[in-house]
């Protein structure tokens, strides 16, 4: 249980009020326990400049029972139901709507509607249905309408017994599922409001949204007729094409994502279990996993080891550097060679002095470098140094790898051979993913110039315009990386520096150990796995399907890949 999202009843149960009254549209999403609850509650994103989250919570019956085993056909008493509301509540502050089903008999619903009050719940949703209620959805089921005033006269009682103006009580329509037409819909839809319902929703199972769009045009004439209008309600599971942005043109003012959340755990749950089946381990199943740590993090077990850590007066860790710098450069020519390509001088100051100096600039103090070719050279003060002796026969991978004790942390990965600013470091150290490359996006403006061989990147890239207003989320993601990509193919250049979270570097450790005890012959550009490049095992990872995540930059650094880089490095500092 997290203690930051804290809330008491009355505060909770007003929020949804006083969020219809600030802006005209509000999303819900489904929650079945506590940890969907924190999911629903904290998970955002940004678009643009907007953060987009949901505003509150469903507390569904159908997801309550299914994710107990059991039917949803009023077997879960509402006892039960109220343990799971009051589970939601204690790690969440948004406000709740429930599904109140038919709502029992009226003095059933009575009861019902003073304990959902007096915890702090905001809306509950009834169907005007028979109990014992059937499923919406399921084709073929018998759905028995109740009689309409006996309904009307159920939620006035509900009305009756409030305590307060902020509790609201919705009346769910099944006029169109059960197959009674639009009139019957705004008959009953009439009745319940003079009834004093707070809001009506309309249900289909329609895989289009005609009919409740028609319904929503049939419903603003009935407001009018009645000089009053109460909020709309609809939830879209199988009508899923339809946007937030039409239902609200069309007059809709809430929009439930009713089953989701469960839905797609039931659905990760069976591939994993596939997965640890087929393998017969559960290395394989990692990247479908959120991490012990997430869950941690999640559930607030996190902050009570900072806060013990605090009281101990042990000091939190810090990012990591690990600079590979053991290989030889002949392509910088015979004159260049002689020093190793870290120790060149630029201006005064050798490339990886520069590097120390600018990630000490950004609070990094923790660096490790990996030398070999000509390592009894490196000199510089303020750094922890690894060999690779082997440097000769192997690539960064393998001397990364020398220094594997300091991959025990979140660290950034640096090539030995860039300059960059202060401003990419800060960047990528911001980075919340697991693993996240630093890309250039000018490259694509100007490959037709480019002689050398480059890292270069393919990323997931959605042309839909609707995903591609909503959200940047699905696609930076890395889908391929590598010197040998075409050239027309790849929208980025891989500038040489990684950024690992704690779990990143894990997922690395124990992906670069089994390939060395399993792997056998080529590996992606590389003739064997000894002669690996850094390059090699990210694209591994993303086949295993981890994600490889990047941030863009334009400008702010420069690789010294040969003698012309170097020359114009000189110039280039020499100015500034």
């Amino acid at each position: 249980m997290t203690l930051q999202n804290s809330i008491t009843p009355d505060r909770r149960r007003s929020l949804i009020k006083r969020l219809l009254d600030r802006k005209s549209f509000i999303r819900i999403m489904e929650a079945h326990n506590g940890i969907s609850a924190l999911i629903a509650n904290d998970y955002t994103i940004k678009n643009n400049k907007e953060e987009l989250g949901f505003d509150g919570i469903w507390e569904s019956s159908l997801t309550d029972s299914a994710s107990k085993g059991y039917p949803d056909a009023d077997i879960i008493s509402f006892d039960s139901r109220m343990q799971n509301i009051q589970q939601i509540f204690n790690v969440t502050n948004k406000p709740m709507i429930v599904d109140g089903d038919t709502g029992g008999e009226a003095s059933h619903f009575e009861y019902m509607v003073r304990r959902l009050e007096m915890i702090g719940a905001s809306i509950v949703i009834i169907e005007d249905k028979q109990f014992p209620k059937r499923n919406s959805l399921e084709d073929g089921t018998r759905q028995d309408l109740e009689d309409i005033q006996i309904f009307a006269n159920k939620i006035k009682r509900g009305k009756d017994v409030l305590l307060t103006d902020d509790f609201m009580i919705f009346a769910r329509l099944e006029s169109l599922i059960a197959g009674w037409g639009q009139d019957e819909a705004i008959k009953r839809a009439e009745e319940y409001l003079l009834a004093g319902a707070d809001g009506i929703m309309i249900h289909s199972k329609q895989k289009t949204p005609h009919e409740i769009f028609t319904f929503a045009e049939n419903y603003s004439i009935l407001c009018k007729k009645l000089g009053f209008r109460k909020p709309l309600v609809c939830v879209p599971t199988t009508y899923n094409l339809v946007t937030e942005e039409e239902l609200a043109a069309k007059g809709f003012n809430i929009v439930i994502y009713a089953n989701h959340l469960l839905r797609a755990s039931v659905k990760a749950m069976e591939h994993v279990c596939q997965i640890i089946l087929a393998n017969r381990r559960s290395f394989e199943a990692d990247p479908y996993c959120a991490s012990v740590k997430d869950i941690f993090a999640k559930v607030g077990f996190l902050d009570i080891k900072e806060k013990d850590k605090e009281a101990a007066g042990i000091p939190k860790h810090e990012i990591k550097a690990i600079i590979p710098a053991a290989g030889r450069s002949p392509e910088m020519g015979d004159s260049l060679m002689a020093t190793p390509k870290p120790l060149l001088e630029i201006n005064g100051k050798n490339l990886l002095q520069r590097q120390v100096d600018i990630l000490n600039r950004c609070k990094i103090k923790d660096i490790s470098v990996i030398r070999g070719y000509k390592k009894d050279q490196f000199n510089v003060e303020g750094v922890k140094y690894y060999d690779n002796d082997q440097y000769t026969t192997t690539r960064d991978l393998h001397s990364l790898f020398c220094a594997e004790k300091e991959i025990n942390n979140e660290f950034i990965f640096l090539n030995s051979d860039i300059v960059f600013d202060e401003e990419v470091i800060r960047r990528i150290a911001d980075c919340k993913q697991d693993i996240s490359l630093v890309l250039d996006n000018s490259y694509r403006f100007h490959k037709h110039l480019i002689d050398k061989e480059l890292d270069l990147v393919v990323v997931k890239e959605n042309n839909n315009e609707h995903y591609r207003k909503m959200t940047t989320l699905f696609q930076n993601r890395v889908l391929r990386v590598g010197k040998k990509i075409d050239k027309n193919l790849a929208n980025y250049e891989f500038i040489g520096i990684i950024y690992f979270s704690k779990q990143g570097a894990e997922n690395l450790k124990k992906v670069y150990q089994d390939l060395k005890t399993n792997h056998k012959g080529k590996f992606h550009e590389a003739e064997s796995f000894e002669t690996a490049s850094i390059t090699d095992i990210l694209q591994h990872m993303i086949d295993m399907s981890f994600k490889v995540s990047f941030i863009e930059i334009n400008q702010g650094w420069m690789e010294i890949h040969d003698s012309k880089d170097y020359d114009l490095a000189q110039k280039m500092l020499v100015s500034q």
